[in-house]
């Protein structure tokens, strides 16, 4: 008879609502969760917007346990959606998109997303009843207005209640609005319903010196500490050059072990490590 592992312990991290029922999503120690960002819109790319979706996208994200991975901004060019939307879903266990789901003739998503996945394009039943309730006192709806209605087929909504038209989840794929604050929303109600490891976690020493000076020292503590990474980040301020480094861990002591022997080997360089950065 083979060796059998023990299964990967799992932990519990939210309860999703099914059919009236509640689920527990699993949290899996071991396997490392990751996901991908699609950022469409020229105006984007113009420079005319900046865009503050990756940031709140990728804090959340590691709130749940999965990595952010890769980020691409794309066109308002159907082909390019359907080739940044194809790579990224299968590259990564997660595929978050942002904006081109509006009202107006140049929001493609919808229809990019759907022939990726070669699938048709529907009114949602549910969109179309909230989009009508939504619009009932502000002016009514319109053909344009119901447009936010159409999904790939077989899509799932995911609630909006910042404005009247609902998100949108196909599979692993997560179609979400352009605008920052609505997508706050969407992802506040998508909160601990997707399945994820453990959050990373960070701690932050600062220290002047310049970054060049301690590479070798800063290399020997990550490879001594298993289980981190050491990011450094130089700055000029008050006339001299400093580093901020951050490291990181899914494990509270691994980390707080690791702060502690950079700080201590910054000390025996001469140099003071300051707890929280510089």
């Amino acid at each position: 008879m083979g060796y059998q592992k023990d299964p990967p312990k799992l932990h519990f991290r939210g309860l999703v609502r099914r059919n009236g029922g509640a689920i527990a999503m699993p949290m899996d120690n071991d396997r490392i969760w990751t996901a991908g960002i699609a950022i469409i819109g020229d105006e984007i790319l113009s420079g005319r917007t900046q865009d503050k979706n990756i940031s709140q996208i990728a804090l959340w994200l590691n709130l749940q346990g999965i990595r952010l991975r890769e980020v691409r901004v794309v066109p308002d060019i159907e082909d390019e959606i359907v080739d940044a939307v194809n790579a990224l879903r299968s590259r990564y266990d997660y595929l978050f998109t942002t904006g081109g789901i509006g009202p107006t003739h140049d929001d493609i998503t919808v229809d990019a997303i759907a022939k990726a996945l070669n699938v048709g394009v529907v009114h949602h039943p549910e969109a179309s009843a909230m989009l009508t309730a939504y619009y009932e006192n502000r002016g009514g709806i319109t053909e344009a207005r119901l447009r936010m209605a159409r999904v790939p087929d077989g899509a799932e909504l995911i609630p909006n209640r910042m404005s009247g038209a609902p998100g949108i989840r196909y599979g692993n794929i997560f179609i979400m609005a352009g605008v920052p604050h609505i997508t706050a929303g969407m992802l506040d109600a998508l909160t601990g319903t997707l399945q994820g490891g453990r959050p990373l976690l960070s701690e932050t020493v600062g220290c002047w010196v310049a970054e060049s000076e301690i590479a070798e020292m800063l290399a020997m503590v990550e490879r001594t500490h298993e289980g981190t990474q050491i990011g450094s980040y130089p700055f000029f301020r008050e006339g001299k050059v400093g580093t901020n480094f951050v490291i990181r861990s899914v494990d509270s002591d691994t980390l707080k072990t690791c702060a502690s022997a950079l700080i201590a080997e910054l000390a025996a360089l001469g140099r003071e490590g300051t707890l929280g950065g510089i």
